[in-house]
């Protein structure tokens, strides 16, 4: 794990990004049921590295077979799940919520791509299964960069039913002065951005997530809406 120092001024950057308009959403406003409109997320594709490796647990930093825990900014993630029916919102209990990104290096555990060989590694990947008020939350690290995409976190929500996969952003200020920090500004300046994203481009200013800065950690939040 790895508490990384932030300077005042860096930290009063971030804070003055978020304050105005950012922030966590408490579990009782989250959990109305009288929204008077809702709207379905964008779905995208759930991309080359989805693995099913069924590992149940809310801290997904570590390798569970080494004990290894990936470097990087904490972020600490809330994701409300709403069941979108007849244009109203209803928080959906009881549903597998799976996250997946890469580490600050830009790196997927197991798999083999042109970038490196993680096979057998299970790190930055877990679900956890949605309370009455539809509630998720995962610790993790900001996730790093790879040539030609944006930053971003997968996710998968699956009911009995159902199946809804998308990805998560983030604020490209954000992005920018996370990166200035180790581990991550050890790889150069990346190239694509929000602005310059294939995927962001269809359906990703809704899937921005809200974050929030706590001492040495972000907190961010998104309510995901889905049909089932």
């Amino acid at each position: 794990m790895a508490n990384l120092p932030m300077d005042s001024s860096r930290r009063r950057t971030l804070m003055a990004l978020g304050a105005s308009t950012l922030g966590l959403f408490s579990a009782t406003t989250w959990a109305r049921t009288d929204t008077p409109a809702c709207i379905l997320s964008p779905e995208q594709t759930e991309g080359p590295y989805f693995v099913d490796e069924d590992l149940n647990r809310t801290d997904i930093r570590s390798d569970p077979r080494s004990g290894k825990v990936e470097s990087g900014v904490i972020l600490q993630l809330a994701l409300q799940i709403q069941a979108v029916q007849s244009g109203r919102c209803q928080p959906l209990a009881g549903a597998q919520v799976d996250i997946w990104h890469c580490n600050a290096r830009g790196i997927y555990s197991d798999v083999r791509d042109s970038y490196a060989d993680s096979t057998g590694q299970r790190f930055l990947r877990g679900y956890q299964v949605t309370n009455a008020q539809g509630l998720v939350n995962f610790t993790t690290i900001y996730p790093g960069w790879y040539p030609g995409r944006t930053p971003h976190i997968h996710v998968k929500v699956r009911t009995r039913n159902s199946e809804f996969t998308s990805q998560i952003y983030f604020d490209d200020a954000f992005s920018d002065l996370i990166y200035q920090q180790a581990p991550y500004n050890g790889r150069g300046r990346r190239g694509t951005g929000n602005r310059n994203d294939f995927l962001f481009q269809d359906g990703g200013e809704a899937m921005l997530l809200n974050l929030q800065a706590n001492n040495n950690a972000y907190q961010g939040q998104i309510t995901i809406g889905v049909s089932v």
